[in-house]
């Protein structure tokens, strides 16, 4: 594997150079799982055309080219379970998937991509997804780990529900030690050899939900476990469906949180939760609140059951069979007889700050966000920090968020605006119309004076009662700070 990582990086079979070489035309066919394109743009015989074409196009190639371009490492990967020898053609036999951020070229070990050309989906039980959307997700949500012990020490992490291991390689560039854990034997193969073609060193684990770490505490958990809710049939998809009724799941791994985090340390989980009778709120507010656990909770997308089970009939690639409709169907029976109205997916962090009245944030945001996020959610640790600290929001140096802009509102030419809004540049975009007292406040907000110097120094340019003035804006800087346009 060292090797293998070695020729790689040399041919350059990474994000970048994948993306050059098959141009922004083949690479939104890719998206839409067609290779023709890609096809076109790889005839040239190079070590990293016939890679791209080997892996990413899943097409077999002839051996004479796949030796060029991996030198004395075809046998090995086939006894690997990687390629496989079809006459004078190899074949892989799982995706080598380039992948990366602004500082790291990786590769991650999956299954190969179903459906491509229009080929039928087929997606065993034990199939292990690639790179997703919902895992680029959980990687920007997860708080960065520079920042969790500034000072140093030995950090510990956990990926629970690894799958192919990606969140794993992004826990190791910041943790001494990181455990992953699956239930799904394919994945904690597919695991293993992601980690060891990285160079990366990670404990992988066999067992279900908090089984496999008894006892132990990190200061980081990254989550994305299987949160489709389906009925109880025999061909449920590992990766995807947990056996546990509707949103158990997510409940289950949210309730074991508290006791496998030491002091300080968040558990960021990417999920989903049914809608009932019962508003959201109210339900996810019970989950999170018996944790002891400070919460933050944000609902992304809300979808209705029909849009649901298609799009997952779909994945599952069961469209085009003939018992289509009748699945179709059941499902939706089994919602109405499990009072589901609606599907939400969204955010939960959990931090084990030991209050003892924990800090509950449930808010609902459709709007722009900007990644990575994981920075925003642990600036809302520290300012919830402040807020509990502080006897009085007024007596404190806040300042305004480095991302804060203001925009004015009003006709060509007139003196005063008729509205101010100010807009944070990152994470969730919240923006607030604030009147003249509140820009000007926020903007003299530099850490040099407290609100409450600023707010009397306001009222004497505008002639108004000090007192007065403090207690009409006591509770607008608490929500200002709240909702992270201002900061400690």
């Amino acid at each position: 594997m060292e090797r293998l990582r070695a020729r790689l990086t040399d041919v350059g079979f990474t994000v970048e150079r994948v993306q050059a070489l098959l141009g922004p035309e083949a690479q939104g066919a890719l998206l839409r799982n067609e290779t023709t394109p890609a096809e076109r743009a790889t005839r040239d015989g190079s070590p990293l055309s016939t890679l791209v074409r080997l892996f990413s196009l899943q097409r077999p190639e002839p051996a004479a080219a796949v030796e060029a371009a991996l030198p004395g490492q075809v046998d090995d990967l086939v006894g690997r379970g990687v390629l496989a020898r079809d006459g004078d053609a190899v074949r892989a036999v799982v995706d080598v998937r380039p992948y990366g951020d602004e500082t790291h070229d990786w590769w991650v070990v999956c299954d190969l991509t179903p459906g491509l050309d229009t080929r039928p989906i087929e997606v065993g039980p034990e199939h292990v997804l690639g790179i997703s959307e919902a895992s680029s997700s959980l990687a920007q949500l997860t708080v960065p780990s520079s920042r969790l012990l500034p000072g140093g020490g030995s950090t510990r992490a956990l990926d629970l529900g690894t799958g192919c291991g990606v969140q794993a390689l992004h826990l190791a560039q910041g943790h001494d030690r990181v455990v992953a854990t699956d239930v799904n034997p394919r994945a904690l193969w597919a695991a293993r050899l992601t980690a060891e073609l990285n160079g990366v060193d990670v404990d992988v684990r066999d067992g279900s939900f908090w089984d496999p770490v008894a006892g132990e505490r990190f200061d980081t958990i990254a989550t994305n476990p299987p949160f489709v809710v389906s009925p109880p049939t025999g061909d449920r998809l590992v990766y995807r469906e947990g056996s546990l009724e509707t949103d158990g799941v997510v409940r289950t791994v949210v309730a074991g949180a508290a006791d496998h985090l030491v002091p300080g340390g968040w558990c960021q989980v990417l999920g989903s939760w049914v809608h009932t009778d019962e508003p959201w709120q109210d339900r996810l507010g019970g989950w999170v609140g018996a944790t002891g656990l400070d919460a933050w909770v944000v609902q992304r997308e809300v979808v209705d059951l029909s849009a649901y089970v298609e799009m997952w009939l779909a994945d599952a690639g069961v469209r085009h069979r003939p018992d289509y409709t009748a699945r179709y169907d059941a499902w939706l029976d089994w919602f109405d007889d499990q009072g589901v109205q609606a599907m939400a997916f969204g955010w939960i962090s959990l931090r084990a700050a030991h209050r003892d009245v924990p800090v509950l944030r449930l808010e609902e945001w459709r709007h722009e966000v900007v990644p990575p996020v994981g920075a925003a959610v642990l600036s809302w640790g520290e300012r919830v920090d402040a807020l509990a600290a502080a006897d009085d929001v007024l007596d404190v140096r806040w300042r305004q968020a480095p991302t804060l802009t203001q925009e004015t509102f009003g006709r060509a030419g007139e003196e005063d605006p008729e509205a101010i809004v100010l807009r944070l540049g990152e994470g969730l975009r919240r923006a607030a119309q604030v009147d003249t007292v509140q820009a000007g406040l926020v903007g003299a907000l530099d850490g040099d004076l407290t609100a409450g110097q600023v707010l009397d120094a306001l009222a004497r340019l505008l002639e108004r009662d000090p007192g007065a003035l403090r207690e009409q804006y006591r509770p607008v800087v608490h929500e200002l700070v709240a909702d992270g346009l201002l900061v400690p």
